[in-house]
């Protein structure tokens, strides 16, 4: 890149050393471009009808510019007329668009490190497999537009926007479980179904004959295993009022599952409803959200085969 000197008058391209301007002649130095102007014909003549020159100020430091001068004699910034502000007023400066990002997505490799970052300087930002700028071309799980992220009251959000197979979110807390919702342990997509007292199918057939089998237990829920194609895989109706799930040791156990913990998560009743409560494992239990959801500095989001970290930087 050149660097030089920028004549005020005509805007010509001067050497670092030189004192005058090689096209018109004005002086390049402060005092000199000062003293052509004050002795140029045009300020004699408005000199002479005893009129003054209106003053201009420079909005980035606020030094005096010479009439037909197109940049500051102090600091060369550029000077635009319709831009100056009153003296003593404050100058307020244009973010960049670095500085308007207000959070990032990092994406987690599978060795647990840190991948890509996605900044999102934005107002809405569509992450899918062939729409928006979030990109993941490779990944069959995701719809083609899958999530926005998105700023609401100035905090990160995200919106499911009605993919196949939803958009899961680390819990921090226990969180309220309602009937048919769904849940990640490891690799295992679980269902939690109510299940109220069962009266159908308890009589006889049409000949009076009762069907021999296992009895039904009293059961307020019941888990299902989601697999791959739609296909049902371990149903667990609870015995009791908790239902534990691991890798070995509890009510549902997934011992070739390496992302489980020994004892990952459990669900509980709780008065009408249910909770879902992880139990310290080391890749966390993420829910699937039904509405927008409100994202925290640390939180996880799982889309696809994709975890996402947030972080809030501004």
């Amino acid at each position: 890149m050149d660097v030089g000197l920028v004549c005020d008058r005509c805007d010509a391209f001067n050497a670092m050393a030189a004192s005058i301007c090689v096209v018109c002649g004005t002086g390049l130095t402060l005092g000199a471009m000062r003293r052509a102007q004050s002795s140029s014909p045009a300020n004699e003549s408005t000199q002479a009808k005893g009129s003054t020159a209106p003053t201009r100020t420079c909005k980035e430091c606020g030094s005096p510019v010479q009439p037909g001068f197109r940049f500051c004699g102090s600091c060369g910034a550029p000077f635009n007329p319709s831009a100056v502000k009153p003296a003593g007023e404050r100058r307020t400066q244009y973010f960049s668009a670095l500085q308007q990002a207000r959070a990032k997505l990092v994406l987690i490799k599978g060795d647990g490190l840190d991948g890509v970052s996605f900044t999102l300087a934005g107002h809405d930002h569509i992450a899918g497999r062939t729409e928006g700028p979030l990109l993941f071309q490779d990944d069959p799980f995701l719809s083609p537009r899958h999530a926005n992220f998105y700023y609401k009251d100035g905090k990160l959000q995200v919106r499911d926007e009605v993919s196949a197979n939803g958009i899961y979110v680390r819990i921090r807390q226990p969180a309220p479980l309602r009937s048919g919702d769904t849940f990640l342990v490891g690799e295992q997509v679980l269902r939690i179904e109510a299940t109220p007292p069962e009266t159908a199918g308890l009589g006889p057939d049409d000949d009076g004959t009762y069907v021999f089998a296992s009895p039904r237990r009293a059961s307020r829920m019941r888990l299902v295993q989601l697999l791959r194609g739609g296909d049902i895989g371990v149903c667990v109706r609870a015995s009791g009022e908790v239902v534990t799930m691991g890798r070995d040791g509890n009510d549902i156990n997934f011992p070739d599952d390496p992302f489980i913990s020994g004892r990952h998560a459990q669900v509980s009743v709780d008065g009408d409803g249910m909770l879902l409560t992880d139990q310290g494992s080391k890749n966390g239990t993420f829910l699937r959200i039904r509405q927008d959801t409100l994202l925290n500095h640390g939180d996880y989001v799982f889309m696809g085969q994709q975890l996402l970290r947030v972080e809030i930087v501004g």
